[in-house]
C-alpha cells in the first residue's frame, strides 16, 4: 500500500469546480440548468490582446523566458499600478505568474509551518484555508460580516494577532460577498499593523478594477510604512477576461523576492511566452474593454439584488464590487445553505455555491455570480423563485 505525505491529506479544494462539474453532467442529461456557479467573466478576452499573443507566436516567441517574466511586461505592469493608484513599483520586484493562485500558494508557503498562525478571511476564497493547513500551520479565520458590510474589521482583525502570527490576508474587493472595506478601515488596519512588525500581509487585489457606486478601491501599495512587508496579488484574469490564459503578477518586498524566484525555477519555471506578450498588450492598450464590463457587471449586480430581495425569506446586501451577490437565506426555512445549493442546482436547474464553501462564517449565505447574462440571471431568478415558493420546478 502507498504511503502519501500527510500534509496532503489536509488539502482542500474550491467547491465552484465540483459545482461546475455536477451542472456539466446534468447538462450533458439534458437538463436546462444556469450556472451561476462559476466566476469568471463571461466575454471574451478583447481582440487587441488575442492578436499580440498571435503576433508572439508568429515572431518565434517559443522558448523559455526568465522565470519572473520578461522585462517589459513587469515594466508595463509597474506603469499600470502608478497610472491608476499613483503607486511607485521597481519592476525588479513584480513577479510574474501562472495565475492569481500561485502567489497565495508562494506566500504562504513561505511563512506557514507548524507552530504558525495565519489569518485569513472567512468567509474568503477556500483556497487560502486549503493552503494554510496544507504547510501545518494554524489558520485563524477574519469573521466577515453582512452587518459591517462584508469589509474587514480593523480593530477585529488586529485583535487576532499573537506572536505566533506570520501572516495576514485580506481580500477587497472581496470573494464571495462582494464587500469593499473604506479606506478608512484600511488606515486603521495599517496603523494597527506598527505593533505588530512580525506580520507580513498578502492583499489579494484581483476585483480591484471592478469597485462599484462611485467608490474607489484603495491598494495596500499605497501604504508606504508596510510596503517592506507586503505582498500584492493581481492579474489579468478577472479584468481583461483571461481566465483560461492562465496569468497573474505579485509584487514583492525585496527580502523575500529571491525565494520566491527560486520558488519559481523550482515549480513552474515560466509562463509561456506568448501570453505574457498578450498581458503587455492588455496593459497598455485601449480599456474600453474593461469599462464596458464593469458597466454592464454593474447593472446585472442591481437586477440581481433587487430580483432576491424579492424571494420569500432571502435578503441581498448590494455588493460594492467584483460580480458576487452573497444574499442570506437562513429565512427559508430550507435547512443548512450547501443543502439549499444542492437542491436548487438538482431540482430548480440553478447553479450556486453554499455559504460554508466558503468558511464557517458562511452559512446562511449562497454565492451567485453574475457573470452571466441578463436572461440567464432572469431565468434563474425566476426559477428560485418558483422553488422557494413550492411551486412546480423546472
Amino acid at each position: 500500500m502507498l504511503t502519501t505525505v500527510a500534509a496532503f491529506d489536509r488539502i482542500g479544494e474550491e467547491n465552484a469546480f465540483a459545482v461546475l462539474a455536477r451542472a456539466t453532467a446534468l447538462a450533458a442529461e439534458g437538463r436546462d440548468i444556469v450556472n451561476l456557479g462559476i466566476g469568471q467573466p463571461d466575454f471574451p478576452t478583447p481582440p487587441h490582446i488575442v492578436e499580440a499573443a498571435i503576433k508572439a507566436l508568429r515572431d518565434g516567441q517559443h522558448g523559455y523566458t526568465p522565470s519572473v517574466g520578461i522585462a517589459p511586461l513587469r515594466e508595463a505592469v509597474a506603469r499600470d499600478l502608478n497610472r491608476r493608484h499613483g503607486v511607485e513599483v521597481d519592476p525588479g520586484l513584480v513577479l510574474i505568474v501562472p495565475g492569481g493562485k500561485v502567489t497565495m500558494y508562494a506566500a504562504i508557503r513561505l511563512f506557514g509551518e507548524p507552530g504558525a498562525e495565519i489569518l485569513y478571511p472567512d468567509p474568503g476564497f477556500p483556497i487560502y484555508r486549503s493552503m494554510i493547513e496544507h504547510t501545518g500551520a494554524t489558520a485563524v479565520p477574519v469573521p466577515i460580516r453582512e452587518a459591517n458590510g462584508f469589509a474587514f474589521s480593523a480593530e477585529e482583525t488586529l485583535s487576532l494577532i499573537t506572536p505566533r502570527t506570520r501572516l495576514l490576508i485580506i481580500n477587497s474587493p472581496a470573494n464571495p460577498t462582494g464587500g469593499v472595506t473604506p479606506k478608512a478601515e484600511i488606515d486603521r488596519l495599517v496603523a494597527g499593523l506598527a505593533a505588530h512588525p512580525h506580520v507580513a500581509v498578502m492583499s489579494d487585489e484581483i476585483y480591484d478594477q471592478f469597485v462599484f457606486d462611485g467608490q474607489a478601491h484603495t491598494t495596500l501599495l499605497a501604504y508606504p510604512e508596510i510596503r517592506d512587508r507586503l505582498i500584492l496579488l493581481n492579474g489579468w484574469s478577472k479584468t481583461y477576461a483571461m481566465t483560461g490564459w492562465r496569468l497573474g503578477y505579485s509584487v514583492w518586498p525585496q527580502p523575500l523576492y529571491d525565494k520566491v524566484r527560486k520558488l519559481a525555477v523550482n515549480c513552474w519555471s515560466c509562463v509561456n511566452a506568448p501570453t505574457q506578450y498578450a498581458g503587455i498588450a492588455a496593459l497598455d492598450g485601449p480599456q474600453d474593454a474593461v469599462a464596458a464590463m464593469l458597466a454592464e457587471f454593474d447593472a446585472r449586480g442591481g437586477i440581481v439584488v433587487d430580483g432576491l430581495n424579492r424571494l420569500p425569506g432571502v435578503s441581498c446586501a448590494t455588493p460594492g464590487g467584483a460580480f458576487y451577490a452573497f444574499p442570506n437565506v437562513a429565512g427559508t426555512g430550507r435547512g443548512p445553505a450547501k443543502a439549499l445549493a444542492a437542491a436548487l442546482l438538482e431540482q430548480a436547474g440553478v447553479a450556486v455555491i453554499g455559504g460554508p464553501d466558503f468558511g464557517i462564517h458562511g452559512e446562511g449565505y449562497l454565492r451567485l455570480s453574475y457573470a452571466t447574462s441578463r436572461e440567464n440571471i432572469a431565468k434563474a431568478l425566476a426559477r428560485m423563485g418558483d422553488f422557494l415558493a413550492g411551486r412546480k420546478a423546472a
